[in-house]
Order: C-alpha cells, then structure tokens, then sequence
C-alpha cells in the first residue's frame, strides 16, 4: 500500500505550530521535537528538506530555529510532501508490455518509446488526482480546520509552551 514516511507527519505536525507562532520568533527543531515526542535527529533531517525547498527559513544562534519562509496559504501539503519525499512518481512501470513473448516485431518497435499501457496510464492518472488534491489543502487551510476542532484551552496551551514569554 502506498505510504507516506513518518517524515511528511512530523514536518506538516511541526509546520503547523509555526503558522500562527509570532514572525521574528524562531521555533527550534528541539523544542518542535521535545513538543510531540520524537527524534530530534530525525526532525532535524526533514526540516533541512523542507528549507532547502523554500518552506521554511532558518535562523541561526542561541534562540535561533525556523520559521515559514512563506505565507501559510501559499504552503500546500503536496509542497511538503514534495520537499521531504522527493518528485519521483509513485508508480514505476517496468515496462513488461515490451517484453511480452508473443510481441510481433511490429509491436517491439511500437513499444519501444514511451509504452502505451493502459495500467501505466490509469496509475499516473490516480497520481495526479492524489496531487491535485493535496495542493488544494495548504497550512492556512488545516490551521483553519484545527481551530474548529481542538479546544481553544489546548490551542492557547499549545501557544504558550512555544511562547513562554
């Protein structure tokens, strides 16, 4: 089955903590990662993807740590997918249309550009449905819906252990 790594979890998790976090204030992969529990080594590997593509900035010294480099409606989730996972296609087909056995010569030479499978066609298809769809959801959009849904004491706790001050 198709899956995502645990990578795209924690950088939208993390991503959003950063949204409506004061600009000028930095978040640092530590205090991200001692929030949720998890490996700040790993943290730190998904958040140099995510500012090597542009989502976020960092900010170097002692109260240094990262920030949205863009507006929050202008970061979508196939943008964060992308940064941590790459733009290679899902679906790799391997092409076995080409080496059929009872392939006449003809067909050898038709097949031997870019293969018309039909199977190849309707997986890139359901790939670019996937895609479109998840650049429609960007982090305004789920920091939106979370307001809706979590409690406004946990949003405000939330808030003030990235804000102590």
């Amino acid at each position: 089955m198709l899956q995502f790594s645990i990578g795209v979890e924690y950088g939208l998790h993390c991503l959003l903590y950063l949204v409506d976090h004061p600009e000028g204030k930095a978040i640092s992969v530590k205090e991200l990662s001692t929030f949720q529990g998890i490996s700040e080594t790993y943290l730190s590997k998904v958040f140099t993807k995510l500012k090597k593509s542009g989502i976020v900035r960092s900010t170097p010294g002692v109260k240094g740590g990262y920030e949205l480099a863009r507006d929050s409606k202008d970061i979508s989730f196939w943008d964060v997918i992308e940064a941590i996972e790459g733009n290679s296609n899902l679906f790799q087909c391997a092409g076995i249309l080409k080496s059929t056995v009872i392939n006449t010569e003809e067909e050898v030479e038709k097949y031997s550009g870019d293969c018309p499978c039909i199977i190849k066609n309707v997986m890139l298809d359901a790939e670019e449905q996937m895609r479109i769809y998840l650049r429609e959801k960007s982090l305004y959009w789920l920091n939106e819906k979370v307001k809706e849904e979590v409690s406004e004491t946990r949003i405000e706790a939330t808030k003030k252990w990235f804000t102590p001050n």
